[in-house]
């Protein structure tokens, strides 16, 4: 006697206590999940579980599987199938699932549950926004104001980029921090890049050290109103009072394209290292990488997509760094997610991420992770890369944040590809060659 096969679902499910997040699963009954995800927590008005999306699919365990490795970057953690929900990343999720080959059909729910999402920022471990009476909006409004990114980088995490690097890349050389605040001599006042350096400067066998303030409307670091140039020249200058070691010019505002801060860069800077400003960050790059310059930046992971920026990556101006930045602090040094990378012209040897491209021959690429668009240009998944191909294809932008760049590969395109399949315009890919 032959049994009905189970059906097999996809879901994403919100608590209503945690917009900010989702959970995207796998179930042979979704009606008895949501259930259970009550039941863990007790519901509650003030924390209900609600579906945002569920769909049948044919293999839950593979569509379960190419989600996570898909969306590695939007995990909270690498244990948990908790994701980023963003409108944006919402939308892509649910284009991913639904133009997965095991996808069947959406499940339409008989009562359409508010999806509750966030737009731009997403916190850990912090105050909400609603406590801080403030809209996510209200954020990125406040940092686009001061020209200034409200978002700052860990210690920890320069500490992780800057140990792959030969220390010899510092010797006696100027480090730039063209938009980084010392404040005192204190640590948790002052911009993680100056304080790293500060710390590391007889480490690495630094010349000097630039440091500049910007002197916004609004007063971030508690820094002053003033735009100032901080300058360690040597290893004596450590144990001075910092604050001595500023000047003021007259109508200096500390900003990256000042006129003084342009001549620091030109004439005595060997390498720029900072977090430059989101809402200028096509000025800052342009700046730097015509400035000549070695840099070690961080930007958001999406800009290679970006026709402002790919033709910076296809003429090797500019790659990857070693390491993802998935966390920043704001002014009052709590957690926000803004996930970035680090972008560099310094030399990479032997990428960790080298192990995530599976360069093989075209035709042992599994079927699922390769097909061609409505142009006849083949599209490759998953980090698979034929090494046998010598037309164009399409890979996704973290076969780049992979190294691909280094292994024999080029980009053919200054611009984003964009690939339709019967007509359906598919998540945006980079367009590379076998060189």
């Amino acid at each position: 006697m032959s049994t009905e096969k189970e059906k097999e679902y996809i879901y994403i499910v919100q608590s209503s206590k945690e917009p900010s997040w989702c959970k995207i699963g796998k179930s042979n009954d979704y009606e008895r999940r949501l259930k259970e995800y009550n039941s863990m927590t007790g519901k509650s008005k003030d924390n209900i579980y609600r579906y945002l999306f569920v769909c049948e699919v044919s293999d839950m365990h593979q569509v379960e599987k190419d989600i996570t490795e898909r969306f590695k970057l939007f995990r909270q953690d690498s244990k948990a199938e908790i994701y980023l929900c963003s409108k944006e990343m919402f939308a892509e999720y649910i284009k991913f699932i639904k133009e997965h080959p095991f996808f069947i059909e959406e499940i339409i729910l008989e009562k359409k549950d508010e999806i509750i999402i966030t737009e731009k920022i997403v916190k850990k471990e912090t105050p909400s926004l609603k406590k801080r009476e403030l809209t996510s909006n209200d954020i990125m409004q406040k940092a686009k104001r001061v020209k200034n990114d409200e978002f700052y980088t860990r210690y920890e995490d320069i500490e992780k980029e800057i140990a792959m690097y030969s220390q010899e890349i510092w010797k006696d050389k100027c480090v730039f921090c063209n938009c980084d605040d010392v404040v005192g001599n204190s640590k948790n006042k002052s911009s993680a890049f100056a304080w790293y350096f500060l710390n590391n400067f007889e480490k690495l066998g630094l010349k000097k050290l630039i440091c500049t303030h910007y002197a916004s409307k609004e007063d971030l670091f508690n820094a002053g109103s003033r735009g100032y140039i901080f300058t360690v020249n040597g290893v004596k200058e450590l144990k001075s009072d910092y604050d001595d070691l500023k000047l003021f010019p007259e109508e200096y505002d500390g900003s990256f394209d000042h006129p003084l801060s342009i001549k620091i860069l030109n004439e005595e800077a060997d390498i720029v290292c900072t977090n430059p400003p989101f809402s200028r960050t096509r000025d800052y790059w342009k700046l730097v990488i015509e400035s000549g310059k070695k840099f070690l930046i961080i930007g958001n992971f999406v800009k290679i997509l970006h026709t402002g920026y790919i033709s910076l990556f296809k003429d090797k101006k500019v790659w990857t760094g070693y390491n993802r930045v998935l966390w920043f602090e704001d002014p009052k040094r709590r957690l926000v997610d803004a996930p970035g990378i680090w972008y560099t012209n310094l030399p990479i040897s032997d990428r960790p991420k080298y192990k995530n491209l599976k360069i093989i021959p075209l035709k042992k690429i599994p079927e699922k992770y390769k097909r061609y668009d409505d142009k006849k240009t083949l599209l490759v998944d998953n980090c698979y890369i034929p090494s046998d191909y010598k037309k164009p294809f399409a890979v996704s932008t973290r076969s780049i944040l992979n190294g691909i760049l280094e292994k024999g590969y080029k980009i053919v395109q200054e611009e984003g590809y964009a690939p339709f399949i019967d007509g359906k315009e598919k998540f945006g890919r980079v367009l590379v060659q076998k060189t």
